[in-house]
């Protein structure tokens, strides 16, 4: 069984079991976390596509950690101008084990 889920603007394909690392949420380490925004669900008896989400489905999940992900770094230049700029982001993230997808 595997759900399509959408959190933080992006989608993500999660199974049971599951550790995904999402946009930072709003919620302690060790906190319980449902997503209501579940795009398709796939089981045994056939596959649910939302429209757009499908109803009454849930992921459950406990938040494991919050972390910063790898610096990206970017170089911007402008020719002719003597103009150069270098810049460096580490996003914040959260470690999210899904527990249950409940259909």
């Amino acid at each position: 069984m595997y759900a399509i889920i959408k959190a933080g603007g992006k989608q993500y394909k999660v199974a049971q079991n599951d550790v995904i690392a999402v946009n930072r949420l709003a919620a302690s380490e060790g906190d319980e976390v449902v997503i209501n925004e579940v795009l398709l669900v796939s089981n045994d008896k056939g596959v649910n596509i939302g429209a757009p989400y499908v109803a009454g489905a849930k992921v459950i999940g406990k938040v494991v950690r919050h972390y910063k992900g790898r610096k990206v770094r970017g170089w911007t230049y402008k020719p002719k101008k003597s103009e150069s700029r270098r810049y460096g982001h580490r996003q914040y993230l959260t470690s999210v084990a899904i527990s249950d997808i409940q259909a």
